[in-house]
C-alpha cells in the first residue's frame, strides 16, 4: 500500500497552557495530510468541489500516545485504505521528528452531491487511486 509523507510543525498557538499540542489540531493536521495524499494522487478537493462533489469526513477516530510540543515537526504517514462505492478511507501514523510514534488515526469520507447532501458513488476517475495506491 503506497504511503503519502507530510510534514506538519506545531505553531505556538496550537499548544494548550500545558505546553502541548492542542488535542483538536490533529483533525486539522490530517486533513493537510489527506489532501496532499489526494493531490499526489492527481486529485484536488478544490477541483472536485468545483465539479459538485463534497467529501464531508463521516468518521474520525484517533489514539494520542505521546503528546507533540510546540515547534515540534510532525510527520504524518497517510494511507488511502478503502475506495468503494460512496466511501473513502485513510489512515495515519503521527510521529516526531525523532521517529516516536505520537498518535494513529482513522477517517472515513463519503462523496456528496453539493446540491442535495445525498451520498453519491465516487466520481469514475476516482478509480485510478485504486492502481495509484495498490488498493485490491
Amino acid at each position: 500500500m503506497t504511503v503519502f509523507k507530510t510534514k506538519i510543525r506545531v505553531r505556538y498557538g496550537e499548544t494548550d497552557q500545558m505546553g502541548f499540542c492542542y488535542y483538536g489540531n490533529y483533525a486539522q493536521f490530517l486533513e493537510v495530510a489527506r489532501v496532499e495524499a489526494l493531490r499526489e494522487c492527481g486529485f484536488s478537493y478544490k477541483e472536485l468541489e468545483e465539479r459538485g462533489v463534497l467529501l464531508p469526513v463521516r468518521a474520525y477516530s484517533i489514539k494520542y500516545l505521546l503528546p507533540a510540543k510546540y515547534d515540534d515537526l510532525l510527520h504524518i504517514e497517510t494511507k488511502i485504505t478503502k475506495l468503494e462505492g460512496v466511501r473513502i478511507e485513510f489512515s495515519y501514523k503521527i510521529s516526531s521528528d525523532f521517529g516516536d510514534l505520537i498518535a494513529t488515526a482513522e477517517t472515513v469520507l463519503v462523496f456528496v452531491d453539493s446540491v442535495s447532501m445525498k451520498p453519491i458513488a465516487m466520481p469514475k476517475e476516482f478509480r485510478s487511486i485504486k492502481e495509484i495506491v495498490n488498493l485490491k
